[in-house]
């Protein structure tokens, strides 16, 4: 009979994106047959990784590789096509300097060491697509850790324009390298700040962020 795997091979079974379909990993009933585990040993590491930040779960939709995605994704497709860059950035720039000042109010011990270490993700991203993903699960984390439901749900909103297929290329074309050195090592400047507890801070230091992220983006299109 084959050996059930261990921990690090579940792990990486998890990640691998074989198990998921569109982001969303498959029931846990389905996966635990498909690696020849019991669910509770599944669940323990399951938890493990919402814990550490590298899966995410949505009551009522499950758990997902990547943030979840809104209730109604679907229907934010006319304003991506009407918005502009400029029209994001601007809503960006009010509501995120103060997810930024709450999350340095509420975020616990854990939030704020798991901050820590997906900021430092942001840095080591090896390519852009990695970095792309590293900066959405950044700013997702600073959204939950505002403690809001109404601000996260404003949040996941701005999430979804961002992902729409043109914007996407708008970043593409815009980062390149240099660029994202810099805008991850603002990253580190949020994240003390909201580390140390300090909301002002943290809200200026989101503002300045935002404000360099709109300019190379206006300097790339």
């Amino acid at each position: 009979m084959q050996a059930a795997p261990d921990s690090s091979a579940l792990r990486a079974a998890i990640l691998s994106g074989d198990l998921a379909e569109d982001g969303r990993l498959m029931a846990e009933r389905a996966m635990a047959e498909k690696l020849a585990v019991s669910r509770n040993r599944l669940r323990a590491v399951l938890e493990d990784l919402v814990r550490e930040g590298l899966v995410f779960r949505r009551q009522g939709q499950g758990t997902f590789l990547e943030p979840p995605p809104t209730q109604a994704p679907d229907r934010l497709g006319a304003l991506a096509r009407r918005a502009s860059p400029h029209d994001l950035m601007e809503v960006r720039l009010e509501l995120e300097p103060a997810l930024a000042a709450k999350a340095a109010q509420r975020g616990s011990a854990a939030d704020k060491a798991l901050l820590l270490r997906l900021m430092e993700d942001t840095l080591r991203a090896p390519d852009l697509a990695a970095y792309e993903r590293a900066d959405d699960i950044f700013h997702y984390k600073i959204a939950e850790m505002a403690d809001n439901p109404v601000f996260l749900s404003l949040f996941e909103e701005i999430r979804s324009l961002r992902q729409a297929a043109e914007w996407t290329r708008a970043r593409q074309s815009a980062l390149g390298e240099d660029e994202i050195s810099e805008i991850s090592l603002q990253h580190s400047a949020i994240t003390n700040a909201i580390c140390a507890g300090a909301p002002e801070p943290a809200r200026a230091a989101m503002r300045s962020h935002l404000l360099h992220v709109g300019k190379v983006l206006a300097e790339g299109s």
